[in-house]
């Protein structure tokens, strides 16, 4: 069993732990096989575990626990950059949190996420400046008059929130090749070249930037670039090396 089977667990329809009764499978899992092997996951894998299930929604508790797990480990680790080494220690652990949160954030990040329009700031509308003509009730000469209306924004189309999904690859990750299907005369499918075959656009680094520049402003943007960035990057991986060993240690534990 990996973790995507063991959502199903943290919220069943029926008291029934399992895919198929235990008369037609007798090699299937009790439930409390089950609430082991998950036990035996989150303890040997607790960064893992708990990052996927607040991934998937399951509690905000799990990605609180992510989150301050990935922070501790920032914290071991960020003396290695030169940039945070030199932070005094009341402001390193503010540093190691903005970027153990934005980090987490971005591991979230999926073709079905959606946020917030910046352009008209949630709301679907902006304000814009038109001229119409107007004439007098009584009558005279008609004239272009400026007024500040309410417009649908366009980024959003007055929904109020934009999608991550790739604009290229509208989420899937794939896009035809056109020179290899003129040469070989079938559709050939390759990684989308905007978002690297991942479906969806990965957040700004330079919001995490924005994030730490409100604990301290010694770090600068060209220090951000060369040395903070890649130690940023570095979490992001941790986080999905971590889950990749939750879900080897869930399906050994159920093997």
């Amino acid at each position: 069993m990996n973790l995507e089977s063991a959502i199903k667990f943290h919220s069943p329809k029926s008291p029934q732990f399992t895919d198929s009764p235990r008369a037609t499978a007798s090699e299937a899992l009790t439930g409390t096989d089950v609430m082991a092997a998950m036990g035996m996951a989150q303890s040997r894998a607790e960064m893992g575990y708990s990052a996927f299930l607040g991934k998937m929604g399951i509690g905000k508790q799990d990605s609180d626990r992510a989150i301050n797990l990935l922070t501790k480990y920032a914290l071991e680790t960020c003396d290695r950059v030169a940039a945070l080494r030199k932070l005094n220690g009341d402001i390193k652990p503010a540093v190691a949190q903005a970027l153990a949160t934005y980090a987490y954030l971005d591991y979230c990040r999926s073709a079905a996420s959606v946020k917030g329009c910046d352009c008209c700031a949630g709301t679907g509308f902006i304000e814009a400046e038109v001229f119409t003509m107007k004439s007098p009730l009584a009558g005279g000469v008609r004239r272009n008059v400026r007024e500040v209306v309410r417009v649908r924004c366009k980024p959003c189309e007055g929904r109020g929130i934009v999608s991550a999904a790739c604009n290229d690859c509208s989420g899937r990750g794939k896009v035809v090749d056109r020179k290899k299907t003129e040469a070989q005369g079938v559709p050939v499918m390759s990684n989308c070249k905007r978002c690297g075959g991942r479906g969806y656009e990965r957040i700004p680094s330079t919001e995490a930037h924005r994030a730490v520049c409100e604990v301290t402003d010694l770090l600068s943007l060209d220090t951000w670039k060369k040395t903070v960035k890649p130690f940023y990057d570095s979490l992001i991986d941790k986080l999905e090396i971590e889950e990749a060993w939750a879900n080897s240690t869930l399906r050994s534990a159920t093997r």
